[in-house]
């Protein structure tokens, strides 16, 4: 793949006015897929939770699932979006290898909701507005696991192997409107405007969220215009970006690369793209369609979904706060300071937080196993924080620190094998043995050996140089593979020392 000139993203803002829309999928956590009773599970065997209308049958008809469309109204509604009255589903037709009927049942004309609004709050406090278009109801394609090549894309690939299994899962589609005045902050708008849905989908209960399962993509357009012209600019759309640090890279490098394109005097092909994260770089993918390319026409096998007004009512009544409002409170609740609380939004871990603070940790716990060892696993790895471990879990880590079966080394190192999948906190210390060493008397006989190692320190206690304990309370440490409280260990020295 030949690398794209950039031009330096200070420079491409000097010239463009960067203008953005997003895209963004919601896998809904129904039992069952969209228009099927075929379960709606995760991690299945390849091609289990199937049903006649999941392969695209002869005679299959489908059934729109009642819950799907309730979850879609809720997020409307939270999305400050007007509900149809009416809204149909029709058929989107491309080739789809991975939905056996060769066609998508998606809304076209008439959307579930349409003109909303929803605010994100930047770092510093900055609030956002974000236009949404329309938010509407669709089913899910299959997965291709390309087979042969070296990089697991298509290109290269000896053959692609189908599971339908997703093929019909319940989606929402949230697309904004143009996103004008984001300027520089345009990537960190992107990073926020993603969280901010992942937030509220979580707080509805309608989704799980999780970007590597595939259960949030946001697709990014970016489009630049030279400043002071009214046109706008050709946008490239950057395909299925899986997690939040990599929409802020990719916004980021597609107003680097078409600054650059423009200013030597090209034209922007509007295509998708696709995101590489290994190299920080997107890379063609197809010529984007336009609507009328998908030949769309209506799903003469669906009636229109008309929700009753009571319903809207009910459903509106339950909704929870706005994000904003959400933030605002948690803050105050938590006692952070302003730094400390935009560290957990930054890490796009509020909702980690505040579920780990919900099964009985510290709000001051939670967020330094979050934004501390958790992130900092997740940098080495090139994964989410969120996508490493439960808030159950992280809760349950604190609570053995906290009974003093942990310290925080041997703390971090069961983490390390929650990451690693190795069971809940306490699965791991007994699977590992890494509980402290809370037996007095295992530890005297470490310190007695310590001690008569070292004579010369032993005198320099004795003598009243408390520091020297140090040099036996290392040994001690090491010699319990540091499964001792080193307070514990100290008081013991010192007591040692003056009776031997």
């Amino acid at each position: 793949m030949a690398k794209d000139k950039l031009l330096s993203f200070e420079e491409a803002i000097e010239l463009y006015e960067p203008v953005l829309g997003f895209e963004v999928h919601v896998e809904l956590n129904t039992k069952t897929k969209m228009f099927s009773d075929a379960p709606n599970e995760f991690g299945s065997d390849p091609n289990t939770n199937l049903s006649p209308v999941c392969l695209g049958l002869p005679g299959s008809l489908p059934v729109v699932n009642g819950t799907a469309v309730r979850y879609s109204i809720s997020l409307g509604l939270a999305l400050g979006c007007q509900i149809a009255e009416t809204s149909g589903f029709a058929r989107k037709n491309y080739f789809y290898p991975d939905l056996g009927k060769n066609y998508q049942i998606s809304q076209a004309d008439d959307p579930i909701a349409f003109e909303g609004a929803v605010e994100v709050e930047l770092a510093g406090g900055d609030i956002v507005t974000i236009p949404i278009e329309r938010a509407h109801m669709e089913e899910d394609a299959g997965k291709l696991t390309h087979v042969g090549g070296a990089t697991g894309r298509i290109q290269g690939a000896e053959y692609s192997l189908v599971d339908y299994n997703r093929a019909g899962v319940p989606l929402v589609e949230i697309v904004t409107k143009p996103i004008f005045g984001a300027e520089e902050r345009a990537p960190e708008l992107a990073k926020a405007y993603v969280q901010t849905i992942r937030d509220i989908v979580i707080s509805l209960g309608i989704s799980d969220a999780k970007m590597e399962r595939g259960n949030l993509r946001c697709d990014a357009n970016v489009s630049l215009r030279p400043r002071g012209q009214e046109k706008l600019g050709t946008r490239t759309e950057t395909k299925n970006v899986n997690s939040m640090r990599s929409i802020e890279r990719a916004v980021r490098y597609e107003i680097q690369r078409q600054a650059a394109i423009l200013k030597a005097g090209g034209t922007i092909t509007q295509e998708t793209r696709h995101w590489h994260e290994d190299t920080g770089a997107t890379s063609p993918g197809r010529p984007k369609s336009d609507a009328d390319d998908y030949r769309y026409f209506p799903e003469p096998d669906l009636p229109p979904v008309q929700p009753s007004a009571e319903l809207i009512a009910q459903l509106r009544a339950a909704l929870p706060e706005k994000p904003a409002v959400r933030r605002r409170r948690l803050m105050g609740e938590w006692g952070f300071t302003e730094l400390e609380f935009q560290d957990v939004v930054n890490g796009g871990l509020l909702s980690e937080v505040e579920a780990t603070v919900a099964a009985g940790s510290s709000p001051a716990a939670a967020r330094k196993w979050w934004t501390g060892e958790l992130t900092r696993i997740a940098n080495v790895e090139g994964r989410e924080a969120s996508d490493l471990a439960t808030p159950e879990h992280v809760a349950q880590l604190q609570a053995l620190v906290e009974a003093g079966t942990l310290t925080d080394k041997l703390a971090r190192q069961v983490l390390e094998g929650v990451v690693a999948g190795e069971g809940s906190p306490q699965q791991v210390v007994d699977a590992r043995g890494l509980a402290v060493v809370s037996d007095d008397g295992a530890l005297i006989a470490a310190i007695d050996d310590a001690l008569q190692a070292q004579p010369d320190v032993l005198q320099k206690i004795r003598d009243g140089k408390v520091q020297a304990a140090g040099a036996v309370i290392g040994a001690v440490m090491k010699a319990m593979r540091g499964q001792a409280d080193a307070a514990r260990v100290r008081e013991l020295v010192l007591e040692r020392a003056a009776s031997l």
